[in-house]
């Protein structure tokens, strides 16, 4: 089958969306999908500064949520019609899979980030019979169709709006992942969330549906206005004495920090505003070094790193839809569509800050 799918040729060049070709049915554990919807997450976006180890060229997305077309296989658990949330991949089989644990499967890399599973690669490819790379995520859901392992897909309610669902998959999950599941955060906890893009603002809605309390730490006066919204009280990243200031909105200190940014100075002001036995979760990959300065892991305090939201997507998609569903996790607030052909213009808006989540329909 034929269909348009945007297209990462170079690591310098915008997207260009193209005809692709798909030249088999699913496989075994496959379901083939119709894409309602799909996020674009900085992960995405991150490829072009990965210094050629993402190959290329390549369908990138991975964000995805539509309705299943074909199953290959007995054993999908899934049928024609049915609404999903696509999520990461993982291979079921190694010790973390089996610990329900499936963000730190040992094949995490090779599944995600670095093209996919190799079988049937050959089968994706340009109009024109060039090789695209496997499949990003296992999914390349930038596109009017993806095929992805059944392990990937949720099942969702139909009614739900489906177009808009996709970044459950990734980056709020990853938030409120951070909160519920890493921290289970609870009422009368302290939450401060640093960074409050799409990870991080899940982060407070998912905190202030779990009857926390919660402080929001940004640059940008209008994701403060946002967290307020959701329930967060706003400090200003460049405030004076920040530690101090939320230490006194937290009664002496937050219980839990989630720092989304990767900024160095950051992170030490989160150490800082711990409470003793305190947590600080990363989700951002660091690209530099981290001193930590000299104190700021005293008195019990931990920091650890937290891949998509220690979450099981199969579990944890249900849960948001469910808190969408009571008026609890109002994520459809934080994203703006555009059609699959104006992706440049989406990954432009997200760069500069002029969106918090794009979701590209094709």
């Amino acid at each position: 089958m034929r269909f348009d799918a945007a297209v990462l040729r170079s690591y310098e060049d915008p997207f260009a969306v193209e005809e692709v070709m798909l030249n088999a049915g699913p496989g075994d554990g496959e379901v083939l999908v119709r894409i309602a919807g799909c996020g674009m997450c900085r992960t995405d976006l991150a490829v072009r500064r990965s210094a050629g180890r993402s190959p290329l060229p390549a369908v990138l997305g991975h964000e995805g949520a539509g309705v299943v077309v074909e199953t290959g296989g007995a054993d999908t658990g899934l049928s024609p019609g049915d609404h999903v949330v696509l999520s990461f991949d993982s291979c079921g089989r190694c010790r973390s899979c089996l610990r329900a644990a499936p963000a730190y499967c040992d094949d995490f890399a090779a599944l995600n980030l670095f093209g996919g599973r190799a079988e049937n690669a050959a089968r994706f490819t340009d109009a024109a019979g060039g090789t695209l790379a496997p499949r990003w995520f296992g999914q390349s859901s930038f596109a009017a169709y993806a095929m992805v392992p059944a392990r990937n897909a949720v099942r969702v309610d139909p009614a739900l709006p489906l177009e808009l669902l996709g970044p459950l998959g990734c980056g709020f999950l990853t938030g409120a992942g951070a909160v519920l599941n890493s921290f289970g955060a609870g009422p009368g906890d302290t939450v401060v969330v640093f960074g409050a893009g799409a990870v991080g603002l899940a982060a407070v809605m998912a905190a202030t549906a779990a009857g926390a309390v919660v402080v929001a730490v940004d640059r940008h006066p209008e994701r403060l206005a946002l967290a307020e919204k959701f329930g967060a009280a706003a400090l200003h990243a460049a405030s004076g004495d920040l530690p101090d200031r939320i230490r006194r909105l937290t009664d002496g200190g937050a219980r839990f920090a989630l720092d989304t940014t990767g900024s160095v100075p950051l992170i030490n002001d989160a150490l800082r505003s711990l409470r003793p036995r305190g947590h600080l979760g990363l989700v951002a990959r660091l690209h530099t070094e981290l001193p930590l300065e000299p104190g700021t892991l005293d008195r019990g305090r931990r920091l650890s790193h937290i891949c998509e939201g220690d979450a099981v997507p199969a579990l944890m998609i249900p849960r948001l839809t469910g808190l969408w569903q009571a008026g609890r996790f109002p994520f459809d607030q934080l994203v703006r569509t555009y059609p699959l052909t104006d992706i440049n213009e989406a990954e432009a808006d997200c760069e500069a800050g002029r969106v918090v989540k794009p979701v590209l329909i094709p």
